[in-house]
């Protein structure tokens, strides 16, 4: 194949992509028994996808240099402008965005910031971060642009395998969160059957299980953590997890999905497989970074959003292999379009083949955390999302836990709170529990870390991304002196 044939494209997929930003057809939809919704751009050699790739961004920062003030005088102060653009190699010399300046940007140009692109009048839905680590980021999103986020979503919600006649049950928040409507907007393109019923309330969770057991589900949408409180709660009414049927678990908001303790678990508790998806709330279409059926980590939907995983600190390319953080750019984005955005998320990237055909680049690891997450204690680099895949592994660990950072007079200690599981009621029981979780981590994490064990039940649960981790150079002191080395059992 030398080149995309877009007329072809066109009349069988119901797909423009001579115009820009391309036109879709909202009656088309593969047959059920297709693995791929666009296979002539999810299968095509990776230089033949890089031509349509380049054209669209080629378009794209055109229109970002015309419509947005932000860019126009980023770039111009970078020296670069449209014409740097030669090949997509050249992306590198245009310099990345940070989320602290998007949120300046609102604030000297309220309420969408001067990156907005189209006229504030033709913004159909509104959006945005809760503000609870800092300025709220308001997202304005236009019409066109959401009916794209579902065509997206839904072609990527195929690649999973949910098709026309599944049932999705989305447990997520429906508020400033735009996760859950992306997924509602996916489903519902795609033609499944849509049961929106949210996250957060009191007694939501026991209502959803109530709702799963009658109504039957073939698919869930949230988050891990809110997955395994969902089957806790299941539990708790005498109704095993795997009976209520999920065929298809897919995840965003949180890492838990690709740290393979954690999916193990999931599958196990549910029976069905579990699908990692999530970029960035500001890149929606988030599903781009995405996960087929095959689970062999995200594919990146290159042709949507064009992702460069780069070096933490230069944001220069990184070699097939190697870690960095994803840089983002949109290549179907009228309002607020994001054009190398970093996401100072935590991977490593790949290029070796997906037994589905696909050739996309993947995240075989998917995003295991964060960069502004770890946590140095004694010279080591100690990441939370180690600590989640080493306790899950450990039979006897009840289900949830706590790192806290703190100090000892003057060495730092790390202070890892951990769930027994029920039944762990034996002093010698949870004395070998201890000790084989400490040096569990001691060999993962190459630090020494105090254990303390507590009941099951004792910690927090979430109905949405979990918070474990605390820095208080106080707390490891108060711990110990206040409950002793096994918590409450002492």
């Amino acid at each position: 194949m030398d080149a995309l044939d877009l007329e072809a494209l066109r009349r069988a997929r119901g797909i423009d992509l001579a115009v820009w930003p391309p036109r879709y057809d909202s009656g088309y939809a593969p047959r059920p028994d297709e693995p791929c919704w666009l296979p002539e751009i999810e299968c095509a050699p990776a230089a033949v996808r890089d031509e349509l790739i380049l054209a669209k961004l080629s378009q794209q920062i055109a229109y970002a240099w015309e419509r947005c003030p932000f860019y126009r005088l980023k770039w111009d102060a970078a020296g670069v402008s449209p014409e740097t653009l030669k090949s997509l190699e050249d992306l590198r010399r245009f310099p990345v965005v940070q989320k602290a300046e998007l949120r300046l940007a609102q604030a000297a140009h309220p309420p969408f910031g001067d990156y907005l692109g189209i006229e504030p009048g033709d913004v159909a839905r509104i959006h945005g971060t809760s503000g609870t680590t800092g300025r709220p980021t308001v997202f304005g999103i236009g019409r066109d642009d959401w009916a794209r986020v579902g065509e997206a979503h839904a072609r990527i919600l195929w690649a999973a395998g949910i098709r026309p006649d599944d049932r999705v049950l989305i447990c997520s928040f429906f508020s400033l969160y735009v996760g859950s409507w992306g997924a509602l907007a996916g489903v519902e393109r795609l033609g499944a059957t849509a049961f929106p019923f949210g996250a957060g309330a009191a007694g939501q969770t026991l209502a959803a299980v109530g709702w799963a057991r009658d109504l039957r589900p073939s698919a869930f949408y949230g988050t891990p953590s809110y997955a395994l409180h969902f089957a806790e709660t299941a539990r708790r009414e005498g109704i095993d997890p795997r009976s209520l049927g999920f065929r298809i678990l897919f995840f965003s908001g949180e890492p838990g999905a690709g740290i393979p303790a954690t999916r193990r678990l999931i599958e196990e508790t549910f029976g069905g497989i579990c699908v990692d998806m999530g970029s960035m709330a500001e890149m929606t279409p988030w599903m781009t970074n995405g996960e087929c059926r095959h689970r062999t980590g995200m594919h990146l939907w290159q042709d949507v959003v064009y992702t460069q995983v780069c070096d933490p600190e230069t944001y220069e390319p990184v070699p097939y292999g190697e870690e960095g953080t994803p840089v983002y750019t949109h290549l179907e984005r009228t309002s607020q379009p994001m054009i190398r955005l970093v996401s100072g998320d935590r991977t490593r990237w790949t290029d070796a083949p997906c037994p589905c055909g696909r050739t996309y680049p993947r995240l075989p690891d998917g995003l295991y955390g964060r960069f502004d997450d770890m946590i140095t204690v004694r010279g080591e680099n100690v990441y939370p999302s180690a600590i989640e895949d080493t306790l899950r592994a450990i039979d006897g660990f009840g289900g949830e836990f706590q790192v806290i950072v703190s100090r000892r007079e003057a060495m730092d200690e790390l202070l890892v709170r951990a769930e027994a599981a029920a039944g762990f009621g034996d002093i010698a029981r949870l004395d070998a529990l201890r000790a084989l979780m400490r040096e569990r981590l001691r060999a993962r994490l190459g630090v020494h870390p105090v254990v303390e064990l507590v009941p099951h039940g004792t910690l927090p649960r979430t109905e949405f991304k979990a918070r474990r981790v605390i820095d208080d150079r106080d707390l490891y002191r108060h711990a110990l002196e206040s409950r002793g080395t096994y918590g409450d059992y002492s």
